[in-house]
């Protein structure tokens, strides 16, 4: 219901300026869930273990954490009715990949989703890539990786190391769901396959 009346709150200030640029656009959302983002993040556990892949006696624990987090969050997700994610890890918990979608219009529009560990987490947030949209839009990096600078990096470095990839996928997946709406919207040129 919130995406609902955000797209027509939106959709009506965007007809009556036409001067609004896509940069203006995008500031404009976050501010506006930016309360949604904050109980969403504070619905997830945080992670006590400061321990990253180079780690071998502290990572098992880490691990244990993570999952922990992913499993309340993907549950909180079901139980407002988003859910939206499915993921899973390789044995060592160093490379994750799954599904993520949106649907729209009665369209399910479903993407992979992967990334690595980088060696200095859960100081350095993982970068997260939906290589289905590689080179679709400005906000998307090569391979697909998620444009997470400006918003996400500032945010991470202050609650590392207590974030993890739940917080990471609430925040990055997030952004990138935000993208698609406004290309099924109309607002971005971008070509998304339906599934």
């Amino acid at each position: 219901a919130f995406f609902i009346y955000l797209s027509l709150y939106l959709s009506t200030y965007l007809f009556f300026s036409s001067s609004l640029s896509f940069s203006r656009y995008a500031i404009y959302f976050i501010a506006m869930v930016d309360a949604a983002t904050k109980k969403t993040l504070a619905a997830i556990p945080l992670l006590k273990t400061k321990a990253g892949p180079r780690d071998k006696e502290e990572w098992p624990q880490r691990l244990k954490e993570e999952v922990t987090s992913l499993i309340k969050y993907i549950q909180n997700n079901k139980e407002a009715d988003n859910d939206w994610l499915r993921i899973q890890s390789n044995k060592d918990g160093t490379r994750w990949f799954g599904k993520c979608w949106y649907v729209q219009d009665y369209k399910k529009y479903e993407f992979e989703l992967e990334f690595d560990i980088p060696v200095t987490y859960p100081m350095t947030a993982p970068e997260i890539a939906i290589p289905s949209l590689d080179g679709k839009t400005a906000k998307m990096y090569r391979g697909g990786k998620i444009c997470l600078t400006e918003h996400f990096k500032p945010l991470w470095s202050r609650n590392a190391p207590k974030f993890g990839v739940a917080h990471a996928l609430a925040l990055g997946v997030s952004w990138c769901g935000y993208l698609i709406r406004m290309c099924c919207h109309g607002y971005i040129a971008m070509v998304i396959p339906s599934v």
